[in-house]
């Protein structure tokens, strides 16, 4: 969302045939839907799965999963912004530019994650891949503007030990060390871990923060993480746990090591496979893929209450042309609205943009 009160996202198919960038603007008491770029499935990328984000100069920035010039559609980075001539047409495509397509194999990474990229104070970019490294575990990057383009580094190659394939993106801190999950692997079991990168001489140290047990604490975290402003970490897995349908957690730091307490255990099919959302008042807001009445998914709220969390169901979808199946996390407006997709069903079947009022 932009100051405006606009909504910008992503559809992984559609458009030409690869995926579009699009943008919802307030239209009276409706919403108006513009197709920002629509990906060929060529050079420019295709299938963009993470939703994009603003960046410093007000321009849109984002992943797509395949496409650009790798044998085996390695995925790019792109950068979207208005045109520069004045668009009179009815559809204002946006004009793209690529700033990075991967390379592949044990070369770089391919397929970048689910996750939003995150700039840092210097302007450098930073992102994961799925797979790829010579571990085929997949990479945390960094991206370097010079003289008009873009040069990748490779922070780190993950490994069975720090897990692998990093579907979420990463964070920083205050300090600037990063964060963020792996759905597979660890040092102890295979259900996943939060890792933590530290920049350290030339290089980044990987620090494992938490091996996930699978019964106790859940498995697969395919969101990443957030922070809280005492420096708590918060985040979802999409399986197991207590209840045995993924778990909503929180890391608390302490002597330099981290503890876990699973603030809602999911007792149905298909848990969270989104990030979390924090308000002002710090309660957090998430979507899970099947719970729900109708095992289409459902809108929560997690809200802390005499040194315990209360969890309230905001909206369990129908699979009607409500949507069903929400796989991403949630945006939330000034006035406490909350925004969000669904990955299927709607009037159409290829899913819905949603808004939640209090």
């Amino acid at each position: 969302m932009d100051a405006a009160g606009n909504l910008y996202g992503t559809a992984s198919a559609g458009g030409s045939g690869s995926g579009t960038v699009y943008r919802l603007t307030h239209k009276g008491s409706g919403w108006t839907f513009s197709p920002l770029y629509n990906f060929a499935g060529g050079d420019d990328g295709a299938t963009p799965i993470a939703r994009v984000i603003i960046g410093p100069n007000g321009t849109l920035y984002g992943t797509t999963e395949y496409g650009g010039n790798c044998v085996s559609n390695c995925g790019t980075v792109f950068n979207l912004a208005p045109p520069v001539s004045v668009c009179k047409a009815v559809k204002c495509y946006w004009d793209e530019k690529v700033l990075y397509r991967f390379l592949g194999g044990d070369k770089d990474g391919y397929q970048p994650g689910y996750g939003d990229l995150v700039f840092d104070r210097a302007g450098n970019l930073y992102g994961t891949t799925i797979f790829g490294s010579a571990n085929s575990s997949g990479i945390v990057f960094e991206l370097t503007p010079s003289s008009g383009s873009w040069t990748e580094n490779i922070l780190y190659a993950m490994t069975s030990d720090s897990g692998v394939y990093p579907y979420s993106g990463v964070i920083f801190d205050h300090a600037g060390n990063l964060y963020g999950t792996a759905l597979e692997s660890g040092p102890e079991t295979i259900y996943g871990t939060v890792y933590e990168l530290t920049p350290s001489g030339s290089g980044w140290a990987e620090t494992t923060l938490h091996n996930f047990q699978e019964a106790t604490d859940g498995s697969s975290p395919w969101g990443g993480v957030i922070f809280d402003s005492s420096g708590n970490l918060y985040g979802t897995t999409s399986n197991r746990g207590p209840s045995g349908g993924g778990t909503v957690f929180k890391l608390t730091p302490s002597n330099g090591t981290w503890t876990l307490t699973v603030l809602h255990s999911f007792a149905g099919s298909g848990g969270p496979q989104g990030g979390l959302t924090m308000d002002a008042a710090g309660n957090l807001y998430g979507t899970t893929y099947g719970d729900g009445t109708h095992d289409y998914g459902n809108v929560f709220e997690l809200s802390p209450s005499d040194g315990g969390w209360t969890y309230t169901d905001l909206y369990d979808f129908t699979g009607g042309d409500d949507g069903g199946n929400p796989l991403g996390s949630v945006a939330m407006d000034a006035n406490g609205n909350l925004y969000g997709t669904t990955s299927s069903y709607g009037t159409h079947g290829y899913g819905v943009i949603w808004e939640i009022t209090p």
